[in-house]
């Protein structure tokens, strides 16, 4: 039976190093990206499968919406939402353009490309879907002193970390299953086109990330980390999650009452 993946911002760094491992397992790939000539480029240079090439600006709503109605009208195996910006900086700081273009390509690109793809996924009783973030989506809690500021790309991934957990919930029992996949620093373009010199920082390479990424899959993590060597760490995360959750009331609490 044939596979076919879709994968975002496929030109470079995970995003490319998922379509040359995927492509190298026998899928058949839609590979997306601004880059015409590098999306050309990766379909000669892949003989073996078929590889559609499709340019589009998952910034704009058009975008979004071209590569939206392929994940519904395709028979997707696989939907990788790869796609990123690198516009580190405060908010305060981050142009306006910066800041909708980052939206659009981590929260609304992933949720809408999600939506239009899960639904056959469901009919069909199997799919995969992996959101990239990163562990940025659990720095947060950081206090001032860890730089660089960056509240609108970590409130982006935190959104995908957040997503992907109830969304495997919704899909329990449906044979589609849901990660996100946040690795640290990883050796891409990503962090040049930031203008930041990286080549002194421990990186981890986008073909481990991707190893992790298929693993954790294979393992039924719905959170994928693809540097933290105990999980129990991430477990303990969530666990606080839901006693917090959980620890709710209708009653005003106490330390909020005047005293």
């Amino acid at each position: 039976m044939s596979k076919l993946a879709l994968i975002t911002g496929a030109t470079s760094g995970i995003g490319e190093a998922f379509a040359e491992r995927l492509a190298a397992d026998g899928y058949d790939l839609i590979v997306v990206g601004r880059n015409t000539d590098r999306l050309e480029e990766f379909a000669t240079g892949h003989p073996g499968v078929t590889v559609r090439p499709v340019t589009a600006d998952l910034s704009t709503d058009t975008g979004i919406d071209t590569v939206a109605e392929i994940c519904a009208a395709e028979p997707l195996t696989m939907l990788v939402n790869n796609a990123g910006v690198a516009h580190y900086m405060p908010l305060a700081e981050l142009p306006a353009g910066k800041a909708r273009e980052l939206v659009h390509v981590k929260v609304v690109a992933p949720t809408m490309l999600t939506r239009a793809a899960v639904a056959g996924m469901r009919e069909r009783g199997a799919g995969q879907i992996v959101n990239v973030a990163g562990m940025i989506a659990f720095s947060g809690p950081a206090d001032k002193s860890v730089m660089p500021r960056r509240a609108v790309y970590a409130g982006t991934l935190a959104h995908l970390v957040a997503m992907s957990q109830t969304l495997s919930a919704e899909l329990e029992g449906t044979g589609v299953r849901v990660e996100v996949l946040c690795p640290g620093v990883v050796a891409t373009e990503f962090h040049q086109r930031q203008g930041l010199d990286m080549t002194v920082v421990p990186r981890m390479s986008a073909e481990d990330v991707v190893t992790a990424g298929l693993r954790g899959l294979e393992l039924g993590e719905v959170v994928c980390a693809p540097g933290v060597e105990e999980a129990g760490l991430l477990d303990a995360v969530f666990q606080a999650d839901l006693a917090a959750f959980g620890g709710q009331s209708p009653e005003l609490a106490s330390r909020y009452r005047a005293a």
